[in-house]
Order: structure tokens, then sequence, then C-alpha cells
């Protein structure tokens, strides 16, 4: 499901090669159903790649299984656990756009409306013209905003070490990403090509806002998170903390993916805002995409819209709809769902169309690991 999805890209995303070795516990699996020995191998691989530790569910039909391997604290040796609470990066996406196509559905907004429509003036300068984006190409990243996480100055002040841990605690509102974005030129012409673009969802959250009159988390919450009773699902907002059970999370804090390890755990989250804020773990990633998949939180019209889907540069058989990608794997198999990162976290759900098999699992580490190699192993391994 590998894409740039994370809210750490452009010049400040680190190589995903082969880093330090973490101290590494015997995986551990709960649960029951097949010996899934295909998934264990790619978890325990990617912790001999350098990833910290795995937390790892996998739900088939009514067989729901977990595994875990490495650790969850490098200084405790403490190892993970199934029930770790983390952050989701980018899955935060789906999230979005799950509740700008409810909102569709009430009559209440339309996807070919412009961002001008509802956000007068706010997509606009050198070049960005927000009377000539629509909200559908805000989700599915055609707009051609420019991504501002690619910002340079914003890499060096949020993402590398001396800025981070100097400006970690920051709060950031979405009209700073915004103008952020907006102090360079589009990527394309509206409509025109693809590329993938945090902006484009920092826009979406302040559609969501203005026309509910309540923020995206709230809307997140009341239409999602509480009818699935997604439990340790949550829209943290400034909240620097990660609630309990969970692990610590681990990043180079450079554009290499060799030298000194961070713990970078704590962190103000309004940086990613509804590009990337969620946190969540994985048991509720699988019921959320389950239930979308399955037609339980769109109508079908809606979710027809999600999927349908553009091409996504560099990446062979896959293709992005509205907040949610499809990969057709190396057995034909088609998996729906995201991919997320954001400091010390590495998150992959997804499910396949009829969502009855899914799986959800996080790197507590963001410089190694072949999160590919663990979905295909799911879904193509003997």
């Amino acid at each position: 499901m590998t894409v740039r999805t994370t809210v750490m890209v452009a010049a400040t995303t680190v190589a995903l090669t082969a880093g330090f070795a973490a101290p590494a516990l015997a995986a551990q699996s709960t649960g029951t159903g097949d010996d899934h020995r295909a998934t264990r191998q790619a978890v325990r691989a990617a912790v001999k790649d350098g990833v910290p530790g795995v937390t790892l569910t996998a739900k088939d039909g009514r067989r729901t299984w977990s595994t875990t391997a490495g650790v969850g604290n490098l200084r405790t040796h403490a190892p993970r656990s199934a029930d770790d609470r983390y952050r989701v990066g980018s899955i935060t996406k789906t999230f979005v756009s799950t509740v700008l196509l409810q909102l569709e559905a009430e009559g209440r907004l339309s996807l070919d409306d412009t961002v001008d429509k509802w956000l007068p003036g706010v997509v606009h300068g050198n070049g960005h013209d927000g009377s000539r984006i629509t909200v559908r190409q805000l989700l599915n990243h055609t707009s051609g905003i420019f991504n501002y996480t690619a910002d340079e100055t914003f890499g060096r002040t949020y993402f590398l070490k001396d800025g981070f841990f100097e400006h970690r605690y920051d709060t950031l509102t979405p009209e700073r990403l915004v103008a952020t974005a907006m102090a360079h030129k589009p990527d394309f012409a509206p409509g025109t090509s693809w590329n993938y673009s945090n902006t484009n969802y920092v826009v979406a959250g302040m559609v969501i806002q203005k026309v509910t009159g309540r923020s995206y988390g709230e809307e997140i919450r009341h239409r999602v998170i509480e009818p699935l009773h997604l439990t340790a699902t949550s829209v943290p907002g400034t909240r620097v903390t990660v609630p309990r059970p969970s692990s610590r999370a681990y990043s180079k804090l450079a554009q290499t993916a060799t030298g000194p390890t961070y713990d970078v755990t704590k962190l103000n989250p309004s940086l990613a805002s509804s590009a990337g804020e969620m946190i969540s773990d994985s048991a509720d990633l699988d019921r959320f995409y389950s239930a979308l998949l399955k037609g339980r939180l769109l109508p079908p019209k809606q979710l027809k819209e999600m999927k349908t889907t553009v091409p996504v540069e560099g990446i062979p058989n896959a293709g992005y709809g509205l907040g949610l990608m499809d990969r057709k794997l190396s057995c034909g198999v088609h998996v729906w769902g995201h991919d997320g990162g954001i400091h010390g976290s590495s998150s992959v759900a997804v499910t396949t169309a009829d969502g009855k098999h899914s799986v959800s699992f996080n790197f507590n580490g963001d410089w190694s690991g072949d999160s590919d190699a663990v979905v295909e192993a799911e879904f193509c391994g003997e």
C-alpha cells in the first residue's frame, strides 16, 4: 500500500532502508484461525530490518488474530501490545472523506462545489485559485495545491532534530498550514494531474467546519467513532500524549536511516491537523475499514464515488479514490485502505472489497521496515 501519504514527505522524508537493530523479542500471537505463518515472518522481518516493534491485528470473517514483535520501549525492552494505541497519520484522511461524503448524501454540499463556495479567499495566491478547485479534487489529490509539508522551512522546523525539539509542542492552526502552502506555486492546474498533498485535507477539514459549524474532529466522533464503538480511536487536537496502552515512538529526525534514535512520542499533532492527527489501534481500524467497505457508513452512491480512483504515479496496480486507495496485490486480490506516517509511527490499514478480511498494523519507527511485504503476506501468503 505504500504511497507518500505521511505528513512527513518530500525533503524531510527519511529513506526506508535498513537501520539499527532493535532488541527483538519473539513474536507473540493471540486469537484463532490459520497460523498466519507468512504474516508472522513478515512482521519479524520488519523488526530485523530495524523497526523497534510491530503490532498487528487481522480479522477474517468472524476470526480475529493478532501478533506483535520487537519492543515498545527501547529503554525498558517492554514488548508491544496487540492493544497498543498509536498515531495513524494519513489514515485520518479516510475518516475526513467519509464525513464529507455523508454530508453530500444529506444534501448539505456537493463534491462539485468549489473551495471558494465554502472558504472564499482561503486558497489564493501564487497561482492558487479556490474558485477552480472542487471538493472532489481535494479528496483525490488532483487539486494541484502545494503540499505544505514539502516546504523546506516547515520541514527543518518540525521534522529535523534541532527544529523538532524546539517546536514539538507548538500549536499550528489550519489557516497557518494553508498559508504555508500558498507561499508556493501550485503543482499543476486543477484536474490535470495527481500529486499527494496534505494541504488538500487540511482544507477539507476546514470545509467540514464551515458546513456543519463543528470541527472536523467533532463530526468524526459523532458520525464514525461513536456509531462504530471505536473505543481506542480519538482526534487529539493539541493533546501531546498517546493514551494507554501504547508504546513509545522513535525517529532518526534526519534525512537518513542511520545515526541516533530519538523518542518522539510526545508532540502536538496540530501540525498534521485533519491531514493526519488521529490516534487509533489495529482492531478499531479493522472495524472502521470493514464497515466502510460493507456500506455501513455511506450510501451506495457515495461509496461508489469514494471508490472511483485516479492513477497513482509511481505505484503499479494502484489507484487513489476519495481518501481511499485501491491496490491489486501479486496474487490478484484487491485491498482498499490507506497508510499513514507521522513522527515515529508508520501504519497501514486495508481490507478486501467485501470488507470481510482486514489487517491493520503499526511500526513504532519511521525509517525502516517493508509494510508492503506484511500486506502481501496476509492476503497472498500461504
